[in-house]
């Protein structure tokens, strides 16, 4: 239903234009009743018509009201954003340091900001059949009523078929469909069309047919209480779900879901990865149909028409129930009482571009809005997580053992410093060990997932003669070989250009490939797999839409027998037939320059071993590393969670690292270097003095990847106590503050990716 209008003469807005501050305008007499808080409108500024959402009811006090211009247009009959996602709009602009105008994009849709409407088309159907006699008159006097007469009564009476259907099958104009309909023999009717992203047999409903709930176990039946008790409450908490890989904590998910439904709730429920989203929309769908509740998708990869189709039933109240990626934290949910943030330790939730917000800490700002419970679950949570349980601001509810006593995988860690010894070609990309399960399981017919996190066929050119190595001209990254084109590609910038037979350098023809991507693992696996079915799955194999879907529902059903992949299949993914994953190398995240990167490690290790045993089958897990005694692969082994947190803690307490301090970085970039330097060091020179000792500063330095697409890059990074308290001081003195135009900054508020 539409929100209740405020009617108003003057109406204060928010143009979608970059200006900071709210503008005054009039409201036409034929909009009076259509205009409120929230509306997106057409406004004229500056000799132009731009976007702008609707604030407040009432125009600015300064602004003498003789002069106000007109809204030229509504462009949405109801409101876009709600009064609640107004005020979280508000909250991110101070803490993000951010435009209001940036957030407001965000959170509406481009095609509801392009003005799209819901999609309707002409369906016709037979009113009544004729007689002989009166068929043998319509054939005589108009013979292409009587082909479309046919037609219709070749269907039932009660088949309702498209117009242009009719039209395109037939081969005759309109008028040959209304001259029935004038007569009284044919009905014409509008219909909305809805596009419903996976409404169809990829969305593994076929699999979750049966998935109408399952008897809880002793733990997860303690989750549920608790969680309850806390939902029924209608205030505002956060609980952590700290459950093992396979302890099911969908299954607490889905049931909580059901009982905020029976309240007359809705919900917002986020995944990390769009990959994800088929399997738990499936299950969701499943388990929701006696209820009769509509679920929608939302993510970044549906196409404008499902986007809009799904944002218009939240809007309007159709649909109840939402899953996605991390935009979905701003979908237009009604009567909001749970937000579930699935993976919550998920580095995916982190936006990477203006706003740069982190999807789980907007769904607890939201959650704390709306009053109602933020469940966040992981099982391997974010530190900063346990560090807000330590502090009482969030409870816990722990899942420690898989459904039914189901053991965790054997994980076995092969020191790949002896496998390359061993090797005739003095490295191998394979163990025996692996090579040798991996057989095992084909003979077994049960599948194995293989995991390298690095994309392409090789990931550096060199040349062994003088030493060249081709390198991104607009960036300082080696460019990664991709074979199945024979390109050379630079996964930053995203130039590419053909790979050279010989150095252009020196001119040897013994350039060689370096290093391995998941292409090359592909290759490799097939030789010694002759007969399998192996599917790549990363972000250069996924181009086509749905393709992902395509081959995940293969996976399920047997059809591929080994996938290869990146982070794309790392978390969440639930295959009972899998029993075995390789980690191809399990060091790529150790060498980052990141003090996140042991961390990253160890979650990466226990939740790729979690898609192993998740079925009847046991699993095993073997993890290739050429440091085997690293602490982050020597917890995971062990499955020592508790052990590898105190740790880690520890060492970021020692050195005010989050989460004992929130991290903010200052990034200054151009593509004149000297002048990026002298302003990031005058800047730095400018913060010291004004904070003084209650913000340390770290830098300027270079960035870790000193140039990207042709700009050099300093850094600037300052460690703080309270970022609600420093952001708004910092962006205010920012305004004081004369930049080059050459150069710009970009703040990033609680960074997540440090490169």
């Amino acid at each position: 239903m539409q929100e209740p209008v405020l009617q108003s003469s003057h109406v204060s807005v928010i143009p979608l234009t970059g200006i900071t501050k709210q503008l005054g305008y009039r409201v036409p007499e034929t909009l009076k009743n259509q205009v409120s808080v929230g509306s997106l409108v057409r406004v004229p500024l500056r000799n132009r018509s731009e976007l702008a959402v609707v604030a407040s009811m009432e125009a600015p006090d300064d602004y003498p009201v003789e002069k106000l211009k007109y809204i030229s247009g509504l462009e949405q009959p109801f409101p876009v954003l709600t009064q609640e996602l107004l005020q979280l709009g508000d909250w991110m602009c101070r803490y993000y340091g951010c435009g209001l105008d940036s957030v407001l994009e965000v959170m509406i849709p481009a095609a509801v900001r392009r003005g799209m409407k819901v999609q309707e088309r002409l369906f016709v159907s037979l009113k009544k059949r004729l007689s002989d006699e009166e068929l043998q008159q319509l054939e005589k006097r108009a013979p292409k009523q009587a082909r479309v007469y046919h037609f219709l009564n070749s269907q039932s009476l009660q088949s309702s078929l498209p117009k242009a259907l009719i039209l395109k099958r037939l081969k005759v104009a309109s008028a040959a469909v209304d001259g029935l309909i004038k007569k009284g023999i044919v009905e014409q009717a509008q219909t909305r069309v809805e596009r419903t992203a996976y409404e169809d047999h990829l969305t593994d409903n076929a699999n979750h047919a049966a998935d109408v709930g399952h008897d809880l176990t002793e733990e997860q039946a303690v989750a549920v209480e608790n969680l309850d008790a806390q939902l029924q409450k209608d205030e505002f908490k956060v609980h952590l779900l700290h459950g093992v890989t396979g302890s099911g904590k969908t299954e607490v998910y889905l049931t909580l879901v059901r009982q905020a439904l029976d309240m007359g709730g809705g919900v917002v429920f986020l995944v990390p990865e769009v990959a994800l989203t088929p399997q738990t929309v499936g299950r969701l769908r499943a388990r929701l149909e006696d209820m009769g509740v509509k679920s929608v998708v939302w993510h970044s990869h549906l196409s404008d028409g499902e986007r809009f189709d799904a944002w218009h039933e939240l809007a309007t109240g159709q649909a109840r129930v939402v899953v996605g990626a991390r935009s979905a934290v701003f979908a237009p949910v009604k009567n909001l009482k749970l937000i579930i943030v699935d993976e919550e330790h998920e580095p995916a939730y982190k936006q990477e571009d203006t706003p740069r917000y982190h999807g789980r800490d907007v769904a607890v700002y939201r959650a704390h809005i709306n009053k109602c419970l933020a469940l966040i679950g992981s099982a391997t949570p974010s530190l900063e997580s346990l560090y807000n349980v330590s502090q009482g601001k969030y409870a816990v509810n722990h899942l420690r053992k898989r459904v039914d006593d189901r053991q965790l995988p054997t994980m076995h860690v092969i020191d790949m410093r002896y496998e390359n010894k061993a090797s005739e070609k003095g490295r191998s990309l394979f163990s025996r060990m692996l090579i040798d399960k991996m057989q095992e399981r084909f003979e077994k017919k049960e599948q194995t997932i293989l995991f390298l996190n690095r994309r392409g066929y090789n990931t550096s050119m060199m040349c062994p003669d003088c030493g060249y190595v081709a390198m991104c001209h607009h960036c300082d990254v080696t460019l990664t070989y991709h074979r199945t084109d024979d390109m050379l590609r630079c996964h930053l910038c995203g130039h590419e250009e053909p790979a050279p037979k010989r150095c252009p350098k020196c001119g040897s023809p013994k350039i060689r490939w370096r290093g391995t991507g998941t292409q090359r693992i592909e290759e490799i696996t097939q030789k010694f797999l002759p007969g399998a079915r192996i599917v790549r799955i990363d972000a250069d194999a996924m181009q086509k839409k749905d393709l992902f879907r395509e081959i995940l529902g293969d996976f399920r059903q047997g059809k591929i027998d080994v996938l290869v992949g990146t982070q794309m299949i790392a978390k969440g993914l639930d295959f009972p037939n899998v029993t075995l994953v390789g980690l191809v190398d399990a060091d790529i995240t150790q060498h980052l320059p990141d003090f996140r990167s042991a961390e990253r490690t160890f979650q990466l290790l226990v939740q790729v071993s979690g898609r192993a045993g998740r079925g009847v089958k046991s699993g095993e897990v073997v993890v290739q590393t050429c440091l085997p005694d690293s602490a982050p692969i020597q917890y995971a082994r062990k499955q020592d969670f508790d052990g590898f947190a105190e740790a880690e803690l520890e060492m970021r307490k020692e050195f005010s690292y989050p989460p004992y301090q929130h991290l903010v970085h200052h990034l200054f970039r151009g593509r004149n270097l000297q002048k990026v330097e002298f302003f990031a060091q005058k800047w730095a020179e400018y913060v010291e003095d004004y904070f003084g000792e209650y913000v340390q500063v770290r830098g300027p330095a270079e960035a870790p990847v000193t140039r990207i697409k042709d700009q050099y890059r300093q850094q600037i990074w300052y460690f703080v106590n309270n970022a609600n308290w420093f952001v708004p001081k910092l962006v205010a003195l920012r305004n004081t503050f004369t930049m080059d135009k050459d150069v710009i900054d970009i703040l990033d508020v609680d960074a997540v990716n440090l490169m």
